[in-house]
This record gives structure tokens, sequence and C-alpha cells, in this order.
């Protein structure tokens, strides 16, 4: 059981990793390594034949969509949509034998666990911040953080992203260990609004209670230097979702006085290059330049899909390979996680994952419900679950959100959030019957 524990936390902690990845028979990255290890010593150690029922319910999701992607191979046309699928395919299979096994993994473990869990995915998300504060420093510095050290790890090639150039000053835009730096903003709203009503649920004078002052307010510090406009998006949707049960705690002392420094510290930073912020702000803000119109353009490629492969589309992952035209390259993804959905998977396919999406909110409420009950019996317990339950709600709405102008949900992190989340209530539930 320590090895599997072990590998699953691994797991968690990597898995926002992008560039630690090698390519061997494709790119297999640190987190794909790490899933396959668990999964083979989960499947050595379980020795059960019954499995939770919301196992059950994942797995039967998984084979409703296996075959809606298998069917969708009959429409791929070129040997180079065929490799695009088949790459899918791994993923997918790889990402729900994940999420079956995760929750089949913590529905035996104990509330400690759980916590542990919750925290390695958080901790994995700092490191990632931190490097990329590195990387951000290093930038400026004249260095290739990435070349430095990544580099010899995995072979790849990998540097910061550079948004342009203002007054002969080069703008940055960190990515950390993700591939984008809208990768890393979108990931950062899931430990942000997941925690945050936890932090405000922490009695005075808990010993968690500064660092994860300091956790969120770093993230938030990350997510802003990204300057990822479907991030502030999703974190934006979220909160707007905690205003419904937090209103009050949203004004509270505990949140305003840590934002009050965080405030403080970026106006003294933009008063010190005031012409460049402004510069740089200007350009985030408009809404008619090149970046934008990629944003929206790829909308247009819904109905014509539509009109040709209405029900199970061009084929997973294959929406590169149609889009190379417009980008000239092969490896480049729509900017709309719905797009990809709809176009990839066809109408059949969007509502599948839809009611996948669905399901999780419904768990969600289950857990709030959970929550609710623990907290009218007097419970202890419910100081965390009610909260914690929340939060996931408003990350999921969040992460829902930003990807309507990016794609982040058929990444790992999102799968490993999902098993936190399909496993809050049995794990609650069990210690509350306990």
């Amino acid at each position: 059981m320590k090895i599997t524990g072990t590998l699953f936390l691994a797991t968690l902690f990597c898995v926002t990793w992008e560039k630690v990845q090698w390519n061997v028979a494709g790119a297999v990255g640190i987190a794909d390594v790490l899933t396959v290890m668990f999964l083979v010593a989960f499947a050595l150690e379980w020795g059960r034949p019954r499995f939770p029922r919301t196992t059950v319910t994942v797995l039967t999701i998984f084979a409703a969509l296996l075959v809606i992607y298998l069917i969708g191979f009959f429409n791929i046309e070129t040997k180079q949509s065929l490799d695009q699928w088949g790459k899918g395919m791994v993923k997918f299979v790889l990402h729900f034998l994940f999420l079956g096994a995760g929750v089949a993994y913590l529905s035996r473990r104990s509330t400690l666990f759980y916590w542990k869990a919750v925290g390695a995915l958080t901790v994995g998300l700092v490191v990632n911040g931190v490097y990329g504060v590195l990387q951000l420093l290093a930038a400026r510095a004249g260095t290739n953080l990435d070349h430095v050290l990544l580099s010899p790890l995995t072979g790849g090639a990998s540097s910061i992203n550079v948004y342009g150039a203002i007054g002969g000053t080069a703008v940055y835009r960190p990515n950390a260990l993700t591939t984008d730096p809208n990768h890393l903003a979108v990931m950062i709203c899931i430990p942000l609004l997941t925690l945050l009503p936890v932090y405000l649920r922490l009695e005075r004078g808990d010993r968690l209670r500064v660092p994860l002052a300091a956790a969120l307010g770093f993230l938030f510090l990350v997510m802003l230097s990204t300057l990822s406009r479907s991030g502030l998006l999703g974190l934006l949707v979220g909160l707007l979702v905690l205003a419904v049960p937090y209103r009050r705690r949203l004004v509270s002392r505990a949140l305003v006085v840590p934002l009050a420094g965080v405030a403080a510290l970026l106006v003294a930073v933009v008063w010190s290059r005031r012409h460049y912020f402004e510069v740089l702000l200007k350009s985030r803000v408009q809404t008619g330049g090149r970046s934008e119109s990629a944003h929206f353009a790829v909308y247009d490629f819904v109905p014509q899909v539509i009109h040709s492969h209405p029900l199970f589309g061009l084929g997973l992952n294959t929406f590169s390979v149609y889009y190379e035209f417009v980008t000239g390259k092969s490896n480049w993804g729509p900017h709309s996680f719905y797009v990809a959905l709809i176009v990839e998977t066809g109408l059949v396919g969007a509502v599948a994952f839809l009611l996948f999406l669905r399901y999780l909110f419904l768990r969600l409420r289950a857990s709030r419900e959970l929550g609710r009950r623990l907290a009218t019996e007097g419970a202890a317990l419910a100081r965390r679950v009610r909260p914690l339950a929340w939060g996931m709600t408003a990350a999921l709405a969040g992460t829902m959100a930003a990807n309507f102008f990016y794609l982040t949900m058929q990444f790992y992190y999102f799968y490993a959030f999902a098993v936190l989340v399909l496993a809050l209530p049995i794990v609650f539930a069990r210690a509350a019957r306990r």
C-alpha cells in the first residue's frame, strides 16, 4: 500500500509539469510514467472484485466515450490525422483509467490521506510557480533557464514565452513547467478557488492559516505575471460562484489584509515602470488584435464540421491537422476546448462529455449536502467538507469558463482534479459514519 500511495501522490505532484517529457515513441511525460506505475501498483494491490459505485459510473462513461471515439476513427482521412488520433486515444485511456483507479484508491483511504492528495496537487503547482518566477528572473538576466535545467534532463528544447517588446525591453510571460503561460494560469485557478473557502473557514490560530495565505497570494501573483486573460476569466467566474455562500467572508479581514499586501506590492512595481505597464495593459485589454481574432475564428469551424461530420466529428485529437493551413503548424490546437470537443468528436461526443461534467457537479452537490447535514448535526468535520466542496464547485465552473478561449480540460491535471472531486463525498461520508 505504501508504494501505491507514494506513486499516487507523486502523480498528483507532477501532473502539471508538461515540459518534463521525453521523445520516446512520441512525447512521454513524467505524468504518463507515474500514472502507468500507479496503475500497475494499484492492480497488484487491490485484490477486490468490487469497486465503489462512483468508479463503476466513471468506467461506464469511459466505455461510452471510447465507443464514440472509435466510431470517429472512420472519419479520419490522412496518415497525419491517424497519428494524432492514436496519440489522443492513448492519453484518453490513461486519463480515465487513472480517474477510475484514483477514486477507488482514495475511497478506502483516510481523510488525512485525502488532504495529502489535495496538498500534493497544490504544492506541485506552487513548485511550478516558483520555477516560473526563476524563469522570469533568468530571462531578464539574459539566461534561458529551461536550456540550463530542463534540456539536459529531457533532451528537448523550450523557453519562456516572449510576448513582445516595449521600448526595446522584452516582455516575458512565464510558462514555468507548462508549455504555455495560459495553461499555467488556468491550472492555477484550481488551487486558488478550491482552497480559498477552506482558508476563510480556518480557525484563528490554526497552524495552516499563514502558509495557506502565503501560497494563495503567491499563486495569484504568478497568475498575474502570465498576463493570461483566460486565467483571469476563470478566476472571476469562480469568485462569482463563491460569492453566493461566502459573500460576507470575501470582505473579511482574513482576506482583505493579504489582498492589501498583494495590491501594495503590485502598485509599487507598476508605479516604478508606469509607461511600460500602461502600454502592456492596453495591449491585453484590446479585443481587435490578431490573437483575439484567432480565439474567435476557431468557432467558425463548428458549423463547417457539423455540416460534414455532425455526429462523431473529424476524429479525436485531429483538429491541428485541419487547422494547419491557418497556422502553418502541425501541432497547433484550437483556442477553445469546446470547439475541439465538437469538431473532433461531433455532437454525440460533445453531449457525452458534457454529461460527464454534469456528473462532476452532481457529486459536488452531494458533497455540499453532506457538509450541510454534518453542520446540522454539529460535527466538526463540516468546517472542512462544505468549504472544500464549494471551492471545488467554483474551481470546476471557473475552469470550464476559461476553456471557452483555451483548452486545458483535456490535460492530466483536470483528471487529477476530477479524482479529488469524485472521491470527496465518499471519503468524508465514511469518516462521518465512523
